[in-house]
């Protein structure tokens, strides 16, 4: 394996990193305040569009898609991406700006991977000019979604129509004022085999029936404008064309979503932690305690190496994981995807707890955006499967190889 940036992935970054110099980090502040104001929830911050349209301009738009999908693609693979999304994960909203931001790449995905040429149309195509966001609807507050045969929402066939019925949470992107159409998740057949039960179905936002109920918060934070919504699903009526793929084809659409959606959030959780550890060695050599740098504590040195060495192995693994989805598929890459998703968040979260540490009183405060990466961080250990789900089908696999 080779995983020298090659020329294509230096020019990227080297244009992405010069966008960020010169857009993102100078608003960081502006946005996050703007955010952190309860009269601005559920509102776009007003420079937004600008930034976008800047980024589109300069040729970093829709990075995400691999370059399997033809003319929808940028032309990067998997593993092209990776560094790119590493840097965008230094600013948690920054993805948005580059039309990179779940939940609406794998929406879109699926979307170019199983939609109808008139689902492209009519989403897939402002999906992908950034005019509109989208929701994903699959876990419900009544059963263990980690097990996703658990799920109770059912979609029934009525003449033309599916009606659905059913109640999700943890719906990300339903509140953003700019969500216009969800991908939902339920059953069509609950005598069917286990796996063959789910569907997948195309809903919009303003569907008759579809309610969403309230935003839900992560350790304090609403995460707006796109926070996470439960969302009740009220004799929901859609045409059946907007059935994705066929019944009984739901898991097989989640399996070709999520993969791609674990290893992105893996991504830029490596630049969350790459920033944690830029940031808590320069605080270091700010702050002084008993007549010394805190740098020149042995405690703190070794906190920072551990901490490089930590993001190391997991920036490798991702990039192994990101090669053997480009070159076998995502279903062959299924082990280091899972090794990836249980290692990154972990690392980060350590990571990041180190540089609260070393940054004290302002650690925890919001003059850093450590406090903000380490819920993100923590709550990625349950998006897209928590870490136990996947370690048990990891587990299983690899005492098969030595049976």
């Amino acid at each position: 394996m080779n995983f020298e940036y090659n020329e294509t992935i230096n020019n990227y970054r080297d244009k992405l990193n010069r966008f960020f110099d010169a857009h993102i980090y100078p608003n960081e502040k502006e946005v996050d305040a703007f955010h952190h104001d309860p009269n601005n929830l559920w509102k776009n911050w007003g420079g937004l569009e600008e930034l976008k349209a800047k980024a589109k301009t300069e040729g970093l738009w829709n990075l995400f898609l691999p370059k399997a999908y033809g003319d929808l693609s940028s032309g990067l693979t998997n593993l092209e991406y990776a560094p790119l999304a590493e840097i965008m994960g230094r600013v948690r909203w920054s993805s948005e700006v580059f039309n990179c931001s779940p939940p609406d790449t794998g929406n879109m995905e699926v979307l170019a991977k199983y939609g109808t040429s008139e689902h492209q149309e009519k989403w897939l195509r402002p999906l992908m000019n950034g005019e509109i966001r989208s929701a994903f609807l699959m876990t419900e507050p009544e059963v263990a979604s980690s097990d996703a045969t658990n799920i109770e929402t059912s979609i029934k066939l009525d003449g033309d129509e599916y009606v659905i019925n059913g109640r999700k949470w943890w719906s990300s992107g339903a509140m953003n004022p700019n969500c216009k159409i969800s991908i939902v998740m339920g059953k069509t057949d609950p005598t069917a085999p286990r796996h063959q039960q789910q569907s997948m179905i195309l809903v919009p936002m303003d569907t008759p029936g579809l309610k969403v109920l309230r935003p839900l918060s992560v350790f304090g934070y609403y995460d707006s404008p796109e926070g996470h919504a439960e969302v009740l699903l009220d004799n929901v009526r859609v045409p059946k064309e907007n059935l994705l793929l066929g019944e009984g084809r739901g898991f097989e659409i989640a399996q070709g979503r999520l993969g791609p959606g674990r290893i992105h959030h893996c991504m830029r959780l490596i630049g969350m932690a790459q920033r944690a550890l830029e940031l808590m060695s320069k605080r270091s050599g700010e702050r002084i305690a008993f007549g010394r740098h805190i740098k020149d504590f042995s405690s703190v040195r070794q906190d920072i190496a551990l901490s490089r060495c930590e993001i190391e192995q997991a920036r490798l693994l991702t990039l192994s994981a990101a090669d053997k989805m480009d070159k076998k598929g995502n279903k062959e890459a299924k082990d280091l995807i899972a090794m990836i998703k249980v290692v990154a968040p972990n690392m980060a979260l350590r990571v990041i707890d180190r540089a609260i540490q070393i940054h004290g009183g302002k650690g925890v405060s919001g003059d850093t955006p450590l406090a903000s990466f380490w819920a993100g961080a923590r709550t990625l250990r349950l998006a897209d499967g928590p870490d136990e789900v996947h370690m048990s089908q990891l587990g299983k696999n690899t005492i098969k190889q030595y049976l």
